[in-house]
């Protein structure tokens, strides 16, 4: 079954399913919502493949969200909802050595900590770049509206403390900080459900319910 939540996570609908496979969309599918103007037409399935409910993004515009409900370690072009904001995950790698100049002159630079060995990019809604903060191995950063290393003051979404990102040797690991809206994982391929998973789909919140 698949539950339909209001902002406040009550459930407003219910979707009584027995089909192997979901469609959601905004003018085809299974379950439509023609209200919904972040829905693409045909946006994501949520399907048995193999004894596990799984969920795929169509192709659709804006991405099909999860909740994450534990840690999350990141790899190279995840996506994260944190708040309102859309943010990128990139790995950069370990910098070379710079080879010594002609004349033996050292070159001036920024004291940092350590390596920028990845990055967190806030995206537009085109995709272009807003603000880039660096990750380097041994420093976590903490995202919120009020509190951490990157400040969203103006998201009334996100939590005063939402989330960090966690340095764990060479990995970064995504933590949810109790926020009130959670942080969502955009869809790559197959991605597991289970029993109170949440999946975002345009700005519908669904919530899987599984028989017991």
């Amino acid at each position: 079954m698949l539950v339909l939540l209001d902002d406040s996570g009550a459930a407003v609908q219910r979707f009584e399913r027995r089909s192997p496979d979901t469609t959601i969309g905004r003018q085809d599918g299974d379950i439509r919502f023609p209200d919904d103007v972040f829905l693409s037409p045909l946006h994501a399935k949520i399907s048995w493949e193999q004894d596990a409910l799984v969920v795929r993004d169509l192709g659709s515009r804006n991405g099909t969200w999860v909740f994450l409900e534990s840690a999350h370690r990141l790899a190279d072009g995840d996506l994260l909802l944190i708040g309102s904001q859309v943010i990128r995950f990139r790995r950069l790698g370990y910098p070379g050595p710079h080879p010594p100049d002609a004349d033996a002159t050292r070159r001036m630079g920024s004291l940092i900590p350590s390596a920028d060995i990845a990055s967190l990019t806030q995206l537009r809604s085109d995709s272009s770049a807003r603000d880039v903060i660096q990750l380097s191995p041994g420093r976590d950063v903490a995202i919120g509206r009020e509190q951490g290393d990157w400040i969203f003051p103006y998201d009334p979404s996100m939590s005063a403390r939402h989330a960090t990102i966690r340095s764990e040797d060479a990995d970064f690991v995504v933590v949810d900080a109790n926020s009130r809206n959670g942080v969502a994982l955009a869809a790559r391929g197959d991605i597991p459900l289970r029993h109170n998973s949440r999946v975002l789909v345009g700005d519908k919140l669904l919530r899987i319910e599984l028989p017991t």
